[in-house]
């Protein structure tokens, strides 16, 4: 059987999965970041009528195993991808960056300008990356309840 990665876009069907690779791969992230990533409210349910609604994914599998996905969402003209997430044990495979291309691919066949993404302020690896993918801070946002910012928008022109 082949080691090869393949990405595709995901199906209703594949919520739960999706559900599961988000939990495991932000399971680094707790009690980093305050407040709490809503990652971890991710439900089946709720994925299954985001794609219902006109929301989309890409997952990467490996030999038929959900290994990493992220979702997308039009906001304000621009493709918007949250909850990138890889497994622990697929990292270093440059699959983020491969979840990535494929989004801005997306948003080049729909005809959009632009990619946008959050990241935490907290998590500056993760700015990093994004940074180096030519991704810009365009604003920065408070959570509810804060009265400073928790989070850094960021976008890329196609």
């Amino acid at each position: 059987m082949s080691d090869t990665v393949a990405l595709r876009a995901a199906a209703a069907a594949d919520a739960a999965t999706i559900a599961a690779t988000i939990a495991a791969a932000f399971m680094q992230y707790r009690g980093r970041l305050v407040p709490e990533s809503s990652a971890f409210r991710e439900t089946p349910e709720a994925i299954a009528a985001q794609l219902g609604a006109g929301s989309g994914a890409i997952v990467a599998e490996r030999n038929g195993t959900m290994i990493g996905c992220v979702v997308t969402e039009v906001l304000e003209g621009d493709l918007y991808f949250g909850r990138l997430a890889i497994l622990p044990e697929a990292r270093g495979l440059g699959l983020a960056k491969q979840l990535m291309a494929a989004v801005e691919e997306e948003a080049r066949r729909r005809g959009l300008p632009g990619v946008r993404l959050g990241v935490r302020i907290a998590l500056a690896d993760n700015q990093r990356l994004f940074q180096s993918l030519g991704y810009r801070e365009i604003s920065r946002e408070a959570h509810p309840g804060f009265d400073h910012p928790t989070s850094i928008n960021m976008r890329k022109a196609l």
